[in-house]
């Protein structure tokens, strides 16, 4: 049984199938830690063509995913077992972050509905979803893209998936802080020389040493980080 389930309901699944097959998430799939199943809306569609969106009511420019399709997709996967989210992908949910991927991280069912044209249905979002995230303050032409940054992000805080656990827990912003700056071989490269603490072999004074730079750094980048 993987260890967490993503189920992701799209309007072009096709967008998704690259971020899913390799590197990381890749290995993840083929290990059975994480599962990803994407589902084209339109095989839920209405009449002969299939149709999942229509004019708004009132008028405006721009089609509005219907109703109907959606609500059967997302009955259609909530009838084979709970599920602890139902989350649309939009411009104007909460914006996503590193303590809202630790706590998805921790579940085991989740459906990621990815928006088109002018959105959903808003009795969809009224009566079926539970969360409503955004990954910025900026428009995209679908919930494709933002879906595949949420699995991404919370997939490499499930245990096994990274090759080292320990990396996840010094990434940025899990500690509200950002990480501090990294160095690999050589030790001198075109005059640039790595920092004599990282080569002094003393641990505690290596560690103290990030710390003071991880909270440098977020001064400098995001002050916002520390006022919260």
């Amino acid at each position: 049984m993987a260890g967490i389930q993503f189920h992701i309901i799209s309007a072009v699944p096709e967008l998704l199938e690259s971020p899913f097959s390799h590197s990381i998430l890749k290995r993840a799939q083929e290990r059975g830690l994480l599962s990803i199943s994407i589902y084209d809306l339109r095989k839920w569609g209405v009449g002969k063509h299939n149709q999942i969106d229509d004019y708004q009511y009132g008028g405006g420019a721009g089609m509005v995913m219907m109703a109907e399709p959606l609500y059967n997709c997302i009955s259609a996967i909530t009838e084979k077992g709970k599920v602890d989210e139902v989350i649309f992908l939009t411009p104007d949910g909460e914006v996503f972050n590193q303590k809202m991927a630790n706590t998805l991280s921790l579940a085991s069912q989740v459906i990621l509905v990815c928006g088109h044209y002018k959105g959903i249905d808003q009795r969809i979002r009224d009566h079926l979803i539970t969360k409503e995230i955004s990954i910025g303050s900026f428009v995209m032409s679908g919930g494709e893209l933002p879906a595949a940054v949420i699995v991404d992000s919370v997939s490499r805080l499930i245990p096994g998936v990274l090759n080292n656990e320990s990396s996840a827990l010094s990434d940025s912003f899990q500690d509200d802080m950002l990480a501090p700056p990294v160095y690999t071989r050589p030790e001198v490269f075109n005059g640039w020389v790595v920092p004599p603490i990282l080569l002094s072999g003393h641990d505690a004074k290596i560690e103290q040493w990030r710390n003071d730079q991880a909270l440098l750094q977020t001064k400098e980048r995001r002050p916002d980080l520390l006022e919260d």
